[in-house]
């Protein structure tokens, strides 16, 4: 059985495992169909998608049509302007098929340029404040990648009341320390206020050798049973995060597994191992742009 637990302030207890609904972006609808029969199977209660996932957010309107009071939805606007972001929002809500979405996140705010275009008076964080207002969704958070996402989330708590925020953990990018001191920084943050933290690539090797990004993971992901299960258990021994899954949902059952036993957390010796056997290398390096 997956772990529950409180999703910050929102009032959801939910799977610390989060369905990464752009694993169905790609995929047929029977696919699709299939795959969200396991998610169920597996007890996932929190799904995550966004506008620009492929065909994310139609895949999921026949299941959220039979099952949308017994899951926590997400999803993503990587608009900043504040028409745009309400625009982005209105069509998600219409391809999901429903009419509120419990988070509305925005999507990937790294760029000091776009951060200060989604701040300001007619923004996005203002155009969302007033959907929630009206009813079309119920909280609203912030997602990033990149070394620089920590520091760039704190800078966004300062400025409005996130529910939740997502940046990449694993244990080659805390090995940064840079990315570590802000990071638990933004914990300490994130506990005091009761902010939800999401975590992603948790079981990233790296990026593609031939950089070709256009596979089912835009990045190169552990694939063997054992250092995932390594992977997936440096991020839930932390009682503070939640862990969404993959765009390789072929490799999400191995994350379930590894989430449903023992959480103690491995050694800093057996993940060190894991970064030689398995040619684990950092996905963001200082001053490399932000992949979506």
């Amino acid at each position: 059985m997956l772990p529950l637990a409180p999703f910050g302030q929102t009032g959801h207890e939910s799977t610390r495992v989060i369905f990464g609904a752009a694993a169905l972006g790609g995929m047929s609808q029977d696919r699709a169909d299939t795959t969200m029969a396991s998610v169920v199977e597996w007890g996932i209660n929190h799904i995550d998608t966004a506008a620009s996932y492929g065909a994310s957010e139609d895949r999921l309107r026949p299941f959220l049509a039979e099952h949308r009071a017994s899951v926590f939805l997400a999803t993503k606007t990587g608009e900043r302007k504040g028409p745009a972001a309400r625009a982005e929002l209105e069509r998600s809500l219409e391809r999901l098929g429903v009419d509120r979405v419990d988070l509305i996140q925005l999507h990937n705010l790294v760029d000091p340029d776009e951060w200060e275009t989604a701040f300001a008076p007619g923004g996005a964080v203002e155009a969302l404040a007033a959907a929630r207002d009206d009813g079309l969704v119920k909280d609203i958070g912030v997602t990033g990648h990149g070394v620089p996402i920590a520091g760039m989330h704190l800078r966004s708590l300062e400025r409005f009341d996130f529910a939740s925020v997502l940046l990449p953990i694993n244990f080659v990018m805390l090995d940064n320390p840079a990315y570590r001191t802000d990071v638990e920084r933004l914990l300490d943050v994130c506990a005091d206020r009761n902010v939800a933290v999401q975590t992603i690539k948790s079981i990233a090797r790296g990026a593609w050798a031939d950089g070709n990004t256009n596979r089912f993971s835009w990045y190169d992901p552990l694939t063997d049973p054992e250092p995932i299960g390594r992977a997936v258990r440096y991020v839930l021994s932390h009682p503070q995060m939640f862990l969404n899954t993959t765009s390789d949902a072929r490799l999400v059952p191995m994350i379930i597994d590894a989430a449903g036993g023992d959480l103690a957390a491995p050694s800093d010796d057996e993940m060190r191992a894991d970064i030689d056997a398995e040619g684990i290398t950092p996905l963001f390096v200082d001053g490399e742009p932000a992949p979506v």
